[in-house]
């Protein structure tokens, strides 16, 4: 099968809309500062800024894709509700926001089991989708895709195409793909990039959208859009749209990375919203690798890693 599966000329690309659903204390930045034994201590803010979210998404008619922690949906099981009763799709971030790299196996395993099993329950629906914390699918935890098709998931979204000092696989390919694996086969979605000259640049969302200018993720999206004919996969998080969170000790590049812009977040979601479209993921896929629906992996593509 032919992965080019660019849209046709004139038609409108879709892009994807995803949340990762966590709250402001739980980001890997805050690792040791907010231990994971003392989350239940901390004030919690993440059901009214994904109510925020989604009452976006209504005014603008968008369905996206929520990936919720495993710990948020058990403690806010209303809350996955909320967004499955919404149309919007469920599917997992893991359960505790550990780092894949850092995990073993049997850890990994277990931890996305129990989210999977947790959200399941809370919405009612399969769950087929899953990101890793902080893109953490690397060079180095590559045996977590094994370990996802024999969990029952049908596509990844963990890896992100570039260089960074924490996550990426900058060799990966910069849209929707299938991973052909022993055990099976699953449609990789990596994270939105650019191509200039010889690296990809990100502009999926998250730190991107609000420490850049907007005009960077325009750019970006038109380009993807308009030029290759493809869809984006955009990204961000609850917390971002709430810069009255708690205020965390951490050293400056934390402080950065987390706390820049966040009174920009919202006013550029609306008004990204009011310029592309969007859908949920596994919509976005299906158009992109060309597979029926109902039929995620039914069409085998070639082998990847």
């Amino acid at each position: 099968m032919n992965l080019d599966a660019r849209a046709p000329a004139g038609a409108t690309v879709v892009n994807a809309m995803t949340v990762d659903v966590e709250d402001y204390f739980q980001v890997s930045v805050f690792e040791g500062i907010a231990p994971r034994p003392q989350w239940d201590r901390f004030e919690s803010r993440v059901c009214a800024n994904t109510e925020r979210l989604l009452s976006l998404f209504a005014e603008s008619g968008v369905k996206a894709t929520f990936f919720v922690l495993g710990w948020i949906a058990e403690r806010h099981r209303g809350l996955v509700r909320l967004i499955a009763d919404g149309g919007h799709e469920i599917a997992s971030h893991g359960y505790a926001h550990r780092l894949v790299y850092d995990l073993t196996k049997a850890t990994f395993r277990e931890d996305i089991r129990r989210a999977k099993g947790i959200l399941e329950e809370a919405s009612g629906r399969a769950v087929l989708g899953y990101r890793a914390p902080s893109y953490s699918i690397t060079p180095r935890s590559l045996w977590a895709l094994d370990i996802l098709i024999e969990e029952g998931f049908r596509y990844d979204a963990s890896i992100f195409p570039i260089h960074h000092d924490r996550y990426g696989i900058p060799v990966s390919p910069r849209h929707p793909y299938f991973v052909d694996r022993i055990g099976g086969r699953l449609i990789e979605a990596p994270a939105s990039t650019i191509r200039v000259g010889p690296v990809n640049l990100p502009i999926g969302g998250g730190g991107y959208f609000r420490l850049l200018p907007y005009g960077w993720t325009q750019w970006g999206l038109r380009h993807i859009n308009g030029i290759e004919r493809r869809p984006c996969i955009f990204y961000l998080h609850p917390w971002e749209v709430d810069p009255e969170q708690p205020r965390l000790r951490c050293p400056w590049l934390g402080r950065v990375r987390h706390y820049r812009n966040l009174h920009r977040t919202e006013p550029r979601l609306r008004r990204l919203l009011g310029e592309f479209s969007f859908a949920p993921m596994s919509q976005i896929l299906h158009a992109s690798v060309d597979v029926p629906r109902g039929e995620l992996m039914a069409t085998p593509l070639p082998y990847l890693w």
